[in-house]
């Protein structure tokens, strides 16, 4: 997370309601050399308490959590370079802004019989969101599903305690932050238009 206490100031509600909308990040556990690290689909619950979600079983993850281990689950949103011109003042600096949320708690394996009823809540939470009737499970042949199933196996993310950071030029005078923001979608980065709307709406805070 970013060490200025500017950018971190962002409500938990709204945090974990980007994380829930986004539903993808990545999930991280320490070992005794480089982390292990997994770009993983997740269903975030209601109460923002827990994260479900699933792993191949060759995943070095799935490998290494046998039962819990301590974990951290980063879900990153639009982020885009800020070059100094934009801002329309003097004398300042390159930036990157960016939306960040850290979820650290404990990911612990779920029974097998927790996979296939995990598996059809976040199918049905992302098709509930496409303009076309939903996949179901039930759409697959019988010896495609069993080898499906066979392949992944049920976690969950126990969340003790949520992050966040939200760099969008809170720091600036809002014409600069503004004029910034009107420029970041002709920039370099990823989900420009959004990033460039982030920086444009006012942030609700703790």
């Amino acid at each position: 997370m970013h060490p200025n206490p500017i950018f971190r100031k962002t409500a938990t509600d709204l945090s974990l309601n980007f994380a829930r909308d986004r539903g993808f990040g990545v999930l991280a556990i320490s070992t005794e050399g480089a982390p292990h690290l997994s770009h993983v689909p997740f269903l975030l619950s209601e109460t923002g308490d827990h994260a479900d979600l699933h792993l191949v079983r060759s995943n070095p993850i799935a490998r290494t959590v046998r039962d819990r281990a301590a974990a951290r689950l980063d879900v990153l949103g639009p982020d885009g370079y800020i070059s100094p011109d934009w801002y329309g003042i003097d004398d300042q600096v390159p930036t990157w802004n960016y939306v960040a949320v850290s979820l650290t708690g404990t990911l612990r394996a779920l029974p097998l019989e927790a996979l296939e009823p995990m598996l059809e809540r976040q199918s049905a939470a992302y098709e509930s969101r496409l303009a076309k009737t939903p996949w179901t499970m039930d759409k697959m042949t019988a010896d495609t599903k069993a080898r499906f199933l066979r392949m992944i196996l049920p976690f969950r993310l126990e969340i003790a305690d949520v992050q966040s950071t939200w760099k969008l030029g809170q720091n600036k005078p809002d014409a600069a932050r503004h004029g910034a923001a009107s420029a970041v979608p002709t920039g370099l980065g990823s989900g420009l238009e959004a990033l460039a709307a982030l920086m444009d709406t006012p942030l609700d805070a703790d």
